[in-house]
């Protein structure tokens, strides 16, 4: 229409000039679309008139003119409005269509125009490809989605020059590298893609290869993800040219004449290998395209790739025709593997995990020939498993990989060693790989453990013998790289300590491993870390050069390793490391000695020549400058002490050694030093504070651990002969710290002094008490204590001095040392020693302290030191850096030290007689106000004195200072709160805190005496079982407490124990809530538990367990110590009886509550756990219960009985109700009765009772009248034979079976009561054992009597301990942290066995037995499957096997639209890559229904389909059906959005819009992906916007029909809306 209407306005209105003055608009207006186009018609009329030279329309002059004018639209209209256009990009449809309209105009300008023009058009919008993404576009400047309008407008005129073409490509390849995503995709398309479509031969050939080069120049300088991704989308969008059927260059040909094959290049490769292992899943999804892509090419040609050799070493690709077949699996199969890793839910990936196995064979295959499969292949198979979100699925992974066999080929281990020591180390630093899996119970090393220590054995006794030690140094480099979890560590270090001992570490292997012990473990918890170190040491044993390192790198490297945490004396880990040096004592590599120029030294050394060496070189020091200096650092005499300890240990093995004779020869310098300490005053003080460094840490590190099993008199001998050695130098030792203590200690530095000198006085006291030399207390203390005094009590100077202040620190200290040391012989103080400690006590206690007029003046308690000043000089800058740094610390520790004081004092000496007056309870008053005071003045960790001083005064002023008590209990819980991070510190503070918070006299009180603080401390145990939910261990500190002050393990009177007795039922809630104790940890919380366990129980193999001191932090303490308090109780006595039984009333309530708030529970949920711990509190105490009781209990049992119960709690409530019925055989008939009862005979509760019955042999003994009970069972059972539930039936069976055996063993006249019952009871037994012939009848019949419960289980034999808490639990598939181990209550020592309730069983056929489930169904057998048949997901071709189709689009007849009649929307949906007939029939119908213009197809005999006609029901008849191939659906897609459509993809991706947010334009195109695939990466570049469906569940998507019938319906909705509004 539009040329004929043009045409009769060109001849009828030859005045051109007045038409283009009305078509134009103003410069600075927004023209309609409308106006725009027609100006376009305009000018295109002109074309044919220009052209004609013959016309007499247009003369020259006048021809000349219009092209000025036609020039001048193009920078006068056209570029001001794009320019306009780009500043206000907002409205999407309205600047998508005045762009399209404006491009359009300038392409029928430009041919109207000089080339000049275009040229210049071009150059000037060039530069807008490179603006930023932060960049707006100014005047004149076009944004990059417009300047790509319109350079692809002008790319068809460039086909003449080849440098401007150039140009515009290079400037499309730089944007691509800075620009956002979705203008990356733009450029590709518009750009990119229209140069190559209008270039052809050579110039297509060079363009191609310039693209393929600069791509792979990137990613070869900048091998990050970023790079990647757009590298793989540049390739996806060009594959149809880059790989195309073509010829591939001969060794003949020259490279210019080649098209350019990617294929060939080692880097494209690498491209797809790092893309399929890319964070992005659409990314992965572009570089498995292209690999299907190149192997579908590689096929199709039939040639081998490469033809020549490669100038590269490495040649990732390689394609064999001959091998074709076995190619192409290989590809499918890999294929298939990496699209199906992309789900997230393990039971689809499994079934293809055999295929990896596939691939790995095909490669070894390969490899043995022409190697066409790399390795690397197989290592993104690997690396992508690990990458996945699903934790499953990466444990699969890693699982695979450690059972890899080929790993023992030389060549593969090699191919693999850099994967090891990168991706696999970082997966294996996920902690969760190492839960136990399932069928491993608590305490098992975890399987992918075990795995990795073979796993790591063999593959480096696989690999060359050259590379291992480089190898093995990049893996534990890799180790100390970042910051590893403590359970990783722990098993990588154990797999490390099992590799073969072999040479492969030098000086930098322990270098690296001095790393990881040095910054990785800082933060782990101390059993690990300390079995970490344990481990990490057997393995520097086994695989250390020996050679290549020298004794001062082996004991430098020892340092590392802490006494209290690994490496002590005695364990085996120490007599490892002393037979190490012993057997390679001449093999080291010796040190060079001072003035050795060469640098070289064959002499040999020993390790008693080194240490010799090394004393010499530690005592030797420089002369005193006369100023103070630093303590020096002690690590030289941790090294030093450790390497004397180990020479001797050394030698001690060697027979005929005199130990003592090897120590004084060794400590030779070292002895006469100290001989000279006191009297020699020219002797340098850094020398004697180093020889004091040494005797401490010597005497420190000499001790072996006291939990250790050795022979003691064997392994003491070494510290048995230096403590002899050292003895006798103990009086100067002795003398010089009283010089120094006394007096002239004044420096800042001599505050960390004074420690020394205090831990080397404490540990001298230690040493003498074995010896006759103990005159230490004679001599030091009274004199210590006076002097200290002193100094305290000199009055403070208005300017506090340093001296002063020190002085003052120092004598503190030293009065709490001496408190601390007097403390251990307190039996044995010396009349001096005590007078002095009177003095002290007076010192605190004096009447400014404590006077009348001011009650709570804190006198001489709570003193604080003052802050020093220090002038400003640069002599004292290093003063001045220790008081900025340690000022807090010592003044915090002055404080705590007082409380040290104060908390001897008052339980030795007491109150002093002076202010012991009739208002003495006010001195305590204002004591405790002092102690509250220092809990807020002190920090969190230094308040443990105070606690443990609290815990005196707290009984003394509960009814005086009841406010106040509460007040110093609260502010204590929430400072040991605040500790609950700092593990160090925390367990004592806790330990004090609830020794002082429930003391025995304040669990006495009731609340009628004490409302407040009893309140107070209910809350607080509440709290403290709230914290032990997170924090192990906390609740089993307090049970432990409480158990112990209410049945002492000690004797005391009878009365005494009563009373204390009876403050348990003021607390009756912590028993009963110990009884039912067990918190459900995190899964993390957990595994730590878990291993901790398996640490514990490796015993002194692991040297951790020796050094490290262990507090039971179990999470089952609680329940064990309630058990064995319990267990204790002696019901004769009437507290005790009457503690059982509410604690009974208790229980049951518990267990009641449960039944009714949940009518069904979970196993192994809360409530399952609960319930199952009361009912075996129950059978424990039921032994213990009086007669009387049992009667009122009775009908608990029997109506927990009817409630739903899970298996394990059913089974201890029949066992309850057996041994009921055993013990008080009265009850029978109670017990009949409820067969009668108005319950709901649920499935569970018949079941229940007619379990007691299978155990009626246990019963009937006891029983009167036994025919009368029989015939009673035999009745109540034959009714349920005949129940409709199978169960039922089953159990009646059974029941029937055992009872009946009973019945005929009776005497004949008991017998004749049974007579009429004998034909119906044999009939159904007869039926029972007839059920061989019908499948699972059968089998359920012989697993019910193979139960445990019915088989090997005997009611009163079976009576235990370790049956009720142990192996109940465990044949019952309770969740193995509930199952109590009988070793464990052995462990504690308040635990009391008696017959009536054994330990252990005494048969051990229950233990033998494995859990069972009668119920469970059979398997089916698995058939044989073909090669695709187990797998969920089938690999999907890339060109989804559709044949080639022609290339112009084919739109439905126009007959069809005729017939229709009917006005449609402007939604298009593209379902060209859809399938499935009954996908595509329902999308019709759905199409038709909302009124979609128009459903594409990839072909119209879908529409005769059967399949498809059931989906659409006739809509096809009345929907407009377009029809278009899936190769054809590129140029579609352009055509329609240069028609103004915004082209809408359903596909998840990181820039998606969510469904619910996004606003679909009026002329939408969506476009529906493959079932399988999706959307094609290849046409991903053409979406405008990315929409996904919000979910909510665990499935990754919905179907393609459901997605698109959503994404319609929001579309019609919108629309709805909006045209309602309008």
């Amino acid at each position: 229409m539009y040329p004929v209407l043009i045409n009769a306005v060109l001849s009828s209105s030859p005045d051109f000039d007045l038409l283009f003055e009305t078509l134009s608009w103003p410069n600075e207006s927004w023209p309609e679309t409308e106006r725009v186009e027609a100006l376009t018609a305009f000018i295109e009329g002109l074309g044919p008139l220009l052209a004609d030279s013959d016309s007499a329309v247009l003369t020259g002059s006048k021809g000349r003119c219009l092209q000025d004018k036609i020039e001048s639209v193009i920078w006068t209209k056209c570029l001001p409005f794009l320019s306009r256009i780009s500043a206000e990009l907002g409205d999407g449809v309205r600047c998508r269509e005045s762009v399209a309209a404006a491009c359009r105009l300038v392409s029928v300008c430009v041919p109207l125009c000089d080339e000049a023009l275009w040229r210049r058009a071009l150059v000037s919008i060039l530069p807008s490809l490179q603006l930023s993404e932060e960049e707006l576009p100014g005047p004149g400047v076009l944004s990059v989605e417009v300047a790509c309008e319109v350079i692809a407008v002008l790319i068809p005129f460039l086909s003449a020059d080849e440098q401007l073409t150039h140009a515009t490509l290079s400037s499309a390849l730089s944007s691509i590298k800075t620009l956002p995503d979705a203008l990356v995709s733009k450029i590709i398309v518009r750009i990119v893609l229209t140069l190559l479509s209008c270039s052809n031969g050579a110039t297509l050939q060079n363009l191609l290869q310039m693209i393929l080069d600069d791509l792979c120049s990137w990613h070869c300088t900048e091998r990050t993800p970023v790079v990647t991704e757009r590298t793989l989308l540049c390739l996806t969008a060009l594959s149809d040219h880059l790989l195309k059927p073509h010829s591939l260059p001969s060794s003949s040909s020259s490279s210019s004449s080649c098209e350019p094959d990617p294929r060939l290049s080692l880097q494209f490769w690498r491209m797809i290998q790092d893309g399929l292992i890319h964070r992005d899943s659409l990314s992965r999804k572009r570089a498995l395209y292209l690999l299907k892509r190149c192997t579908a090419l590689s096929e199709e040609e039939g040639l081998d790739c490469p033809l020549c050799p490669s100038e590269e070493d490495e040649i990732l690709f390689k394609w064999d025709f001959n091998k074709s077949k076995v190619l192409r699996e290989f590809w499918e199969d890999y294929a298939l593997v990496m699209e199906t890793l992309e789900e997230n839910q393990v039971h689809v990936v499994r079934p293809v995990l055999n295929r990896i196995d596939t691939l790995i064979q095909t490669t070894v295959n390969d490899s043995q020939g022409q190697g066409l499969l790399h390795p690397s292949w197989l290592l993104c198979v690997y690396q992508r498993m690990f990458h996945s979100e699903n934790k499953s699925l990466m444990r699969e992974g890693v699982c695979h990989l450690l059972e890899l066999k080929v790993l023992q080929r030389s060549d593969f281990a090699l191919s693999f060693s850099q994967f090891i020591v990168g991706p696999f180390m970082d997966v294996l630093s996920e902690t969760s790989l190492f839960h136990r899996s399932v069928g491993q119970s608590v305490g098992e090393c975890p399987e992918v453990a075990v795995k990795l220590q073979d796993f790591l054995a063999t593959f480096f006794s696989s690999l060359p013998s050259q590379e291992k030690g480089c190898v093995l140094l990049q893996l534990i480099q890799q180790l100390g790289s970042k910051h590893w979890c403590a359970v990783p560590l722990f098993f990588l270090s154990q797999a490390l300590s099992k590799l073969p001992p072999s040479p492969l570490l030098g000086i930098s292997g322990l270098t690296a491993l001095r790393e990881v012990l040095r910054s990785t473990m800082i933060t782990h918890q101390v059993l690990l870390r300390g079995a970490a170190q344990c481990f990490l040491l057997d393995c520097a044993l086994r695989l250390t050069v020996v050679s290549e390192v020298t004794f001062d790198d082996i004991f430098s490297f020892l340092m590392h390793f802490r006494a209290d945490e690994s490496l002590c004396r005695g364990t085996q880990l120490w007599n490892q490391l002393c037979d190490w040096l012993l057997d390679n004592e001449g093999s080291f590599k010796p040190r060079i000695i001072d003035g050795d120029c060469t640098g070289t030294s064959t002499d040999k050394e020993s390790v008693r020549a080194y240490v010799r060496d090394e004393m010499l070189s530690y005592l030797r020091v420089p002369a005193s400058t006369g100023q103070t200096e630093r303590l020096p650092d002690s690590r030289e005499a941790d090294k030093l002490a450790r390497a004397i300890l180990l020479c001797v240990d050394m030698k001690k093995s060697r027979p005929g050694t005199d130990i003592s004779n090897t120590l004084e020869a060794l400590l030779s310098p070292l002895l006469d030093t100290l001989s000279r300490v006191s009297t020699n005053i020219y002797l340098p003080l850094r020398k004697s504070d180093k020889s004091l460094q040494l005797v401490l840490r010597l005497l420190q590190l000499g001790v072996v651990p006291s939990s250790l099993h050795v022979d003691r008199e064997q392994g003491d001998d070494v510290m048995v002969a230096m403590e002899n050695i050292i003895v006798k130098f103990v009086d100067p030792i002795q003398d010089f710290i009283m010089r120094r203590l006394c007096g002239e200690l004044q420096e800042l530095f001599d505050v960390e002094r004074a420690e020394l000198y205090l831990c080397v006085l404490t540990q001298l006291v230690s040493m003498c008490k074995s010896t006759p030399h103990n005159n230490i207390q004679k001599n030091c203390f009274p004199k210590l204590i006076k002097y200290s005094l002193t100094v305290l009590q000199e009055p403070s100077q208005q300017i506090p001095s340093v001296p002063n202040q020190v002085a003052r620190a120092v004598a503190m200290a030293t009065l709490a040392t001496v408190c601390g040391l007097v403390e251990q012989e307190v039996n044995d103080i010396r009349p001096e020693t005590y007078s002095a400690l009177k003095s002290l006590n007076d010192y605190f206690y004096s009447p400014t302290s404590f006077s009348s007029q001011s009650p709570a003046s804190p006198g001489n308690v709570n003193k604080r030191l003052l802050k020093p000043q220090i002038k400003d000089s640069s002599s004292d800058l290093e003063a001045q850096s220790l008081m900025q740094q340690d000022w807090g610390r010592i003044a915090a520790n002055f404080m705590r030290d007082q409380w040290i004081c104060l908390n001897f004092l008052i339980r030795t000496v007491g109150i002093p007689q002076s202010v012991e007056t009739p208002g003495s309870s006010e001195t305590l008053t204002v004591a405790l106000s002092c102690s509250v005071e220092a809990l807020a003045l002190l920090p969190s960790d230094l308040v443990l004195p105070v606690l443990t001083f609290m815990e005196t005064l707290l009984p003394q002023l509960v009814h005086d200072a009841e406010a106040l008590c509460v007040e110093a209990v609260t502010l204590s819980w929430e400072l040991v709160q605040g500790l609950s991070t700092n593990a160090h510190d925390f367990w004592p503070a806790l330990k004090g805190f609830i020794t002082m918070a429930f003391h025995h006299k304040l669990l006495l009180l009731t609340h009628t005496q004490a409302p407040t603080l009893t309140t107070n401390l209910k809350q607080v145990a509440a709290n403290l079982m709230e914290l032990s939910q997170s924090k192990s261990g906390v609740f089993g500190v307090l049970l432990q407490h409480c158990c112990q002050t209410w049945l002492p393990l000690a004797g005391g009177s009878a009365e005494q124990a009563d009373t204390v007795f009876s403050s348990v039922f003021n607390h009756m809630n912590i028993l009963a809530e110990a009884c039912v104790y067990g918190p459900v940890f995190r899964r993390d919380q957990r595994l730590i538990q878990d291993v901790q366990i398996y640490v514990e129980q490796l015993g002194e193999k692991c040297a951790a367990n020796v050094a490290v001191k262990s507090d039971d932090r179990d999470d089952q303490l609680p329940r064990t110590c309630a058990v064995s308090f319990l267990s204790r109780l002696n019901p004769s006595n009437k507290q005790h009886e009457k503690l059982i039984e509410e604690l009974v009333i208790d229980l049951l309530k518990k267990d009641s509550d449960i039944s009714k708030s949940k009518v069904r529970y979970y196993s192994n949920s809360l409530q399952h756990r609960v319930k199952n711990r009361v009912w075996q509190t129950l059978l424990l105490l039921l032994p213990k219960l009086r007669e009387e009781f049992v009667a009122t209990l009775l009908n608990h049992v029997f109506e927990a009985g009817f409630c739903s119960n899970q298996a394990s709690v059913k089974y201890l409530i029949e066992w309850m109700m057996i041994l009921i019925l055993v013990q008080y055989p009265q009850h029978i008939n109670s017990f009949w009765a409820c067969f009668n009862m108005d319950h709901e005979q649920t499935k569970t509760s018949v079941c229940t009772f007619l379990s007691v019955l299978v155990h009626f042999n246990v019963i009937i003994p006891n029983i009167k009248d036994k025919a009368v009970q029989l015939r009673k069972a035999l009745d109540v059972i034959l009714q349920s034979c005949f129940n409709h539930n199978f169960s039922v039936r089953l159990y009646a069976l059974l029941a029937l079976k055992r009872v009946w055996s009973l019945a005929e063993q009776q005497s004949e006249e008991e017998a004749a009561a049974f007579g009429g019952l004998s034909s119906v009871v044999k009939a159904c037994l007869n039926q029972a054992e007839a059920m061989q012939s019908t499948g699972n009848a059968n089998k359920n019949w012989i697993r019910i009597q193979e139960h445990f419960f019915f088989g090997a289980f005997h009611p009163v034999r079976d009576y235990s301990v370790e049956t009720i808490f142990h192996t109940f639990p465990s044949l019952s598939e309770l969740a193995d942290d509930e199952w109590i181990p009988a070793w464990k209550f052995e462990k504690l020592s308040c635990f009391s066995e008696r017959a009536a309730l054994p330990l252990r069983n005494p048969v051990p056929d229950l233990n033998q037995l494995q859990p069972g489930n009668w119920i469970q169904q059979d398997r089916s057998e698995q058939d044989k499957e073909e090669r695709w048949a187990e797998v969920q997901k089938k690999i999907t071709p890339w060109k989804l096997g559709i044949q080639e189709q022609e290339l112009e689009l084919q739109l439905v007849p126009p007959q069809r639209a005729a017939r229709l009649g009917k006005m449609h929307g402007n939604l298009l949906v593209v379902a060209s890559l859809i399938d499935k007939p009954t996908n595509l029939g329902g999308l019709c119908r759905t199409c038709e229904i909302f009124g979609a213009s128009a459903l594409v197809l990839d072909s119209l005999r879908h529409v005769s389909d059967k399949h498809f006609q059931a989906l659409s029901v006739s809509s096809e008849l009345w929907l407009p059906l377009l029809e278009v191939k899936p190769v054809e659906l590129t140029d579609f897609l352009q055509v329609k959005k240069s028609e103004g459509y915004c082209i809408v993809g359903v596909e998840q991706t990181a820039n998606s819009h969510s469904l619910q947010d996004y606003q679909f334009p009026e002329k939408t195109l969506l476009l529906l992906g493959n079932e399988r695939e999706g959307i094609p990466a290849n046409l991903l570049q053409m979406l405008d916007v990315c929409v996904e469906i919000p979910q909510q569940g665990v499935i990754r998507s919905l179907n393609v029909h459901v997605s698109a019938a959503l994404l319609i319906w929001e579309y019609t909705r919108q629309h709805l809306s909006s045209s309602g509004s309008n």
